[in-house]
């Protein structure tokens, strides 16, 4: 385990998380806010959670964690640090199932992700960027005390998203 919230817990993600991964990625409000990543058997699922959440585990210690309710073990979401080629700072990621959207889980699991950061990790700026129409995430973010820096075009992509951080955060 790598923290736990008043109601989470966010570990590792592991191959075993599959199932839960293939039904994330998919959701409509998935691929609308940040993507189709052409996750469709439980192979790809897999592949993702190798190549994305273990790989940065691995490179920089730390990535994309599970987040679970702590009464039931249910995975109900992702949050986590990433560290990406084309940021400068490393950046905080997290998205729930829809069923689970709603009821705080976000904030909770961000907040906990943040203070991770800073106290374990020892990070001095994070940073995160997010589609200009999640509304519901940008209110996490600034909850967070996170601003709106600036729109930025990630590799790859041919519409801007939002870069938000710190007053003294600047990103690329």
């Amino acid at each position: 385990m790598i923290l736990a919230t008043r109601r989470l817990k966010l570990r590792p993600l592991t191959p075993d998380d599959a199932p839960f991964i293939l039904e994330l990625l998919n959701q409509p409000s998935w691929i609308e806010n940040i993507g189709d990543r052409g996750v469709r058997t439980l192979d790809d699922a897999v592949a993702y959670i190798r190549n994305g959440p273990m790989a940065s585990y691995e490179r920089h210690g730390f990535g994309l964690w599970c987040a679970e309710r702590s009464a039931d073990g249910t995975p109900i979401g992702i949050c986590g640090i990433l560290k990406r080629d084309y940021l400068d700072d490393p950046d905080i990621g997290f998205a729930f199932l829809e069923r689970y959207q709603g009821q705080g889980y976000g904030m909770e699991a961000a907040e906990g992700t943040m203070a991770h950061a800073r106290e374990a990790l020892h990070l001095a700026r994070v940073a995160a960027v997010v589609s200009p129409a999640n509304a519901g995430s940008i209110r996490i973010l600034e909850k967070l005390g996170m601003g709106y820096l600036r729109p930025i075009l990630l590799p790859g992509d041919t519409e801007e998203i939002a870069l938000y951080g710190p007053p003294t955060c600047d990103g690329p």
